[in-house]
């Protein structure tokens, strides 16, 4: 089998931009602070055009490695069409979250923490690396993001 050709830079953007908008759910890996073993759930998640917004119950080790590190790696799309993101998360309470960010949360992904009777936390994601490709012939040029800025118009 025969890969498609690589995609040109703003091509990969433009297909990773629209996964982020349109997918609604990552697998997100977490480590504690002492970078005991990686612990990884799928979530949802809604992206706002400069972050991810993910929830999680606060008693979670997901939720107690993100309040600890602030470290998440997440994975979008499939094995021949990924986009990997590394990036730091800041912690929003549900109880805090803006009501419309709350709002277009739980209408992408049909899914409102700020209704459980357990406490959740939100988490935006900024990422400080993206990576996207298909096929090996789109290894090279795979960061998309670096140090946290677009490395393609």
């Amino acid at each position: 089998m025969t890969p498609p050709a690589p995609r040109t830079p703003q091509q990969r953007k433009q297909d990773t931009l629209h996964r982020l908008e349109n997918d609604v759910d990552a697998w997100v890996a977490t480590a504690g602070e002492s970078g005991g073993s990686p612990y990884m759930v799928p979530l949802s998640f809604l992206w706002d055009g400069a972050t991810l917004l993910i929830a999680t119950a606060t008693a979670t080790p997901t939720a107690r490695n993100l309040l600890a590190t602030g470290q998440a790696r997440l994975g979008v799309g499939l094995v021949r069409d990924v986009v990997l993101i590394e990036g730091t998360a800041t912690a929003v309470p549900a109880g805090e979250i803006p009501a419309e960010l709350g709002d277009a949360f739980a209408a992408k992904t049909g899914f409102d923490p700020r209704e459980s009777s357990s406490p959740y936390h939100y988490f935006a994601i900024t990422p400080r690396r993206l990576q996207a490709w298909r096929e090996a012939n789109e290894l090279a040029g795979r960061d998309l993001i670096r140090d946290g800025e677009w490395t393609v118009a």
